[in-house]
């Protein structure tokens, strides 16, 4: 999975008073969990363009100067309600050695057979949680949709994870191949005239 830099400062102040000092210069107040004792830090707000304004799953290594670096997961944003601006942002802390659960988006491959004959491609799951090393996260989940005729689901069960884990239940669809409107009217005609048979021809 592929890795954000944040560079930011230590905080050593975390009240209301320099919490707000921090946003009105244009910073992001954070807290790093999963360590010895939590830590709190700020960056700039431009520094989480890049890790909250895309649909792709990062790692990030946090620096905050004197030596100090920590590699983590972005576990919570909150967001402004009207300016959408990052108000603050929690991080866990990973371990080389210590497998992580993270959601990561789906990526669609391939040619589906039932799409071709006019079904309709519905994606249930636009991202799922997978759990692995570190070293080992996904970017993404590859789901092959080849296969797949009209009114046929792709399962997680159907999907290639080397080195992690879909942290999902069996039965939950991936994406599914639905008829058409078209596909539907045009099956239905279809079924009418072969029903009714041959034209007759007309009596002289």
């Amino acid at each position: 999975m592929k890795s954000i830099t944040i560079k930011g400062s230590e905080r050593e102040s975390v009240g209301k008073v320099a919490t707000k000092a921090l946003r009105n210069a244009g910073a992001v107040p954070c807290v790093l969990y999963g360590g010895d004792q939590p830590v709190h830090f700020s960056a700039e707000e431009k520094a989480f363009k890049s890790l909250v304004y895309t649909p792709n799953a990062h790692t990030v290594v946090i620096e905050l100067g004197n030596g100090k670096s920590y590699n983590a997961i972005m576990q919570d944003i909150q967001v402004h309600p009207v300016s959408d601006r990052i108000l603050h942002l929690d991080f866990f802390q990973i371990f080389d050695e210590k497998e992580i659960t993270i959601e990561v988006p789906v990526k669609i491959i391939g040619n589906s057979k039932g799409v071709m004959a006019g079904g309709d491609l519905r994606l249930n799951n636009r991202k799922l949680k997978v759990k692995a090393l570190p070293a080992n996260l996904p970017d993404f989940v590859e789901a092959d949709i080849t296969p797949l005729n009209m009114g046929n689901k792709l399962y997680v069960t159907q999907v290639p994870t080397p080195n992690f884990k879909i942290m999902h239940p069996d039965n939950t669809v991936i994406c599914q191949v639905k008829i058409s409107r078209a596909a539907m009217k045009a099956a239905q005609e279809a079924a009418k005239a072969a029903k009714a048979g041959p034209a007759k021809g007309k009596k002289k």
